[in-house]
């Protein structure tokens, strides 16, 4: 009696599908057809939705598809479709019979499950997929690096098709160690809670969790503690892969591996090296060693261009220690499924065998295969030092604390395209743009912004934007004497610095405002009679005269403060007195952690603290004022977030 069940149940989402809004079933589409989720349709994913819909075209028609519709002459969304792109794309077809295969790939995909989600997104027609492959790849990533810790004996092993994952983060302490392994030092160990877990300590370790993933440029908008703790799997699944990526991506540097600047041409710079995304750099890394192997082929990206496993057998052939055995013995595999099961065995000779199976490779999963090379690149990267390193190297620097506090705090807004390098990446103005509007709803007239440059007018289009951005600070009160577009755009760093610093002084004080229900923005001495009034209610003795005040080098009146919000929340067995510049360090570390256990979004560092940084200090205890006027994190409501 199943079958007609569920024939009839299929039947009915059929009707549905048939008899929707035409807007709704693009919107539908497109999400299917987007397995990476990342908002774009590529060559690789536009083909296998015309296989699933029963017409498999060569490349240069789905390309040649590609270009009839996609109105993007440079940058991310070149060669790709977006939504309304595409939408056009799905509108000239769906009379069409290829159109019920577009149909049957929304109704049923077996490789995912759909989850509808509380949003408003989501009751506009938004589901949520999450794939199996995925949760089951990172649970073996996670078996792999966390798998001997003390802590997470009582979670792990997580079962190897990723099902338990989202029951192993429900009490905070699997995403604290995950942060610490992706990034190490981002949660203080002192601050998580290991015994005694009931609902309410483990709520203390999930905003933790949380919080300290938002530090390190998580995108978590709207998603709370809850969402964890009921294992909800999209958000779940979401957030430890942007955890896993940070730390993948962490390790692809020029400070880390010199040799990076043998993937440079002869003509290229510095300004060149600092445009490349992690992805960009892995795809040119992999090409590199395609070249010194003698193969003329060339990779574009992670899905259609290594379904056939050849790229990976000759890259693990170079990369590889010539005493481990590796061979190229799978290319003579004519069955693609069989050869990429002989390739991951060449991988797990070097101790890679990680995120994907064969049936990834085949698929052409973005992103597992994108984790699959960057763990290759982070433990064989097979790039020697040249001898002569080119001039501009000498001028190329490490982040600095500042510049990598500002660019997490901007990704972690959710702005698009993802900040890699601060001075680049603004320099048209359109995640500044983003962040007025974030701080100022409305403030931005996007009619006057250029979202896509032409490739003659492109100098032009991104320097009006530039004055445009200026310009719109200087409505918000903020100080830019000498400060213009043009600064902007050529990547000034101290100009640069000046606006971005600006721009989140601007958004702290607004939601601080906003939560004080003052009517007017918060001034910084507000912050300070407010800290040491809390600090005399609560009975301690530490006081601060500015954000300059050396006494906060210790971080005692910070960890008196967070006591004096949550009442007993402070170990003090935990704070050392008379502190060594060291010791000082370490008070910092547990004194962030401590902040961010009760729901205070801290972005800066140790350091900041102990080096009496006025800026991040006031941000610190802005944060916990906001803190101190709101209830901690209890409730959010769930949306869709970017993975």
């Amino acid at each position: 009696m199943a079958e007609p069940h569920l024939a009839q149940r299929q039947s009915s989402k059929k009707d549905v599908y048939d008899h929707a809004d035409p807007d709704l079933l693009a919107r539908d589409a497109f999400a299917a057809v987007d397995t990476d989720g990342d908002g774009y349709i590529t060559v690789g994913e536009l083909g296998a939705a015309f296989e699933a819909a029963g017409m498999t075209l060569p490349g240069y028609e789905l390309r040649r598809l590609i270009s009839e519709y996609d109105e993007d002459e440079e940058g991310k969304g070149k060669g790709k479709l977006q939504y309304e792109e595409f939408q056009k794309l799905h509108d000239n077809i769906k009379q069409r019979d290829i159109s019920k295969g577009f149909k049957g790939m929304v109704v049923k995909r077996t490789d995912l499950e759909k989850m509808g989600g509380i949003s408003e997104a989501s009751v506009m027609g938004t589901t949520h997929s999450v794939r199996h492959e995925e949760a089951a790849a990172f649970a073996r990533w996670i078996n792999l690096n966390l798998g001997k810790d003390a802590d997470l004996q009582h979670l792990l092993p997580l079962s190897t098709d990723g099902s338990g994952l989202y029951s192993a983060v429900h009490d905070g302490i699997l995403l604290c160690k995950l942060l610490n392994h992706s990034l190490p030092g981002t949660v203080d160990e002192r601050a998580i809670n290991k015994k005694n877990l009931n609902v309410y300590r483990k709520r203390e370790n999930l905003t933790l969790a949380l919080v300290s993933a938002q530090a390190i440029g998580c995108n978590t908008v709207n998603i709370g503690p809850e969402d964890l703790e009921a294992g909800r799997q999209h958000l779940v699944l979401g957030l430890v892969w942007q955890v896993i990526r940070i730390g993948l991506f962490s390790h692809i540097t020029l400070q880390k591996c010199p040799g990076l600047v043998t993937l440079l041409r002869p003509d290229e710079t510095l300004e060149d090296f600092v445009r490349m995304t992690p992805e960009q750099i892995l795809l040119r890394w992999v090409n590199h060693h395609l070249s010194n192997a003698g193969i003329a082929r060339r990779v574009t990206n992670f899905s259609t261009d290594i379904q056939d496993s050849e790229v990976y057998i000759h890259l693990l052939d170079q990369i590889a220690p010539k005493d481990v055995g590796v061979d190229t013995r799978a290319l003579q595999e004519k069955n693609s499924l069989k050869r990429a099961e002989l390739m991951l065995d060449e991988a797990d000779k070097i101790g890679c065998r990680q995120f994907i199976s064969p049936e990834d490779i085949i698929n052409g999963n973005p992103k597992l295969n994108l984790a699959f090379v960057a763990n290759l690149f982070n433990t064989y990267p097979a790039l020697d030092k040249p001898d002569k390193m080119p001039e501009w190297v000498d001028d190329m620097r490490p982040e600095t604390r500042e510049e990598t506090t500002y660019r997490n705090w901007m990704n972690s807004m959710g702005v698009k395209p993802y900040v890699n390098w601060l001075y680049h990446d603004l320099c048209d103005s359109i995640v500044i743009f983003q962040l007025y509007d974030i701080i100022k709803p409305g403030i931005v007239d996007w009619n006057r912004v250029h979202v896509k440059f032409s490739k003659i007018k492109g100098f032009m289009e991104k320097l009006e934007n530039c004055n445009y951005a200026v310009k719109l600070g200087k409505e918000l009160k903020f100080s830019l004497v000498g400060v213009g577009g043009v600064n902007i755009y050529e990547g000034n760093e101290t100009l640069t610095l000046a606006l971005t610093w600006q721009l989140m002084r601007a958004y702290t004080l607004t939601i601080l405002g906003q939560l004080t229900d003052s009517g007017h923005p918060i001034v910084e001495q507000a912050i300070i009679s407010w800290a040491n009034r809390k600090l005399d209610e609560s009975g301690k003795t530490s006081r601060i005269k500015s954000f300059h005040d050396s006494t906060i080098a210790d971080a005692r009146v910070i960890i008196d403060l967070v006591d004096a919000i949550q009442p007993g929340s402070i170990d003090y067995s935990m704070v050392l007195e008379d502190a060594t510049d060291e010791e000082k360090l370490e008070n910092a570390k547990y004194a962030i952690s401590m902040a961010r256990k009760t729901g205070a979004k801290v972005y800066a560092l140790p350091q900041d603290i102990t080096e009496v940084k006025p800026k991040m200090v006031m941000t610190v205890f802005a944060c916990l004022m906001g803190r101190d006027y709101r209830p901690p994190m209890l409730t959010t409501e769930a949306t869709e977030i970017d993975i």
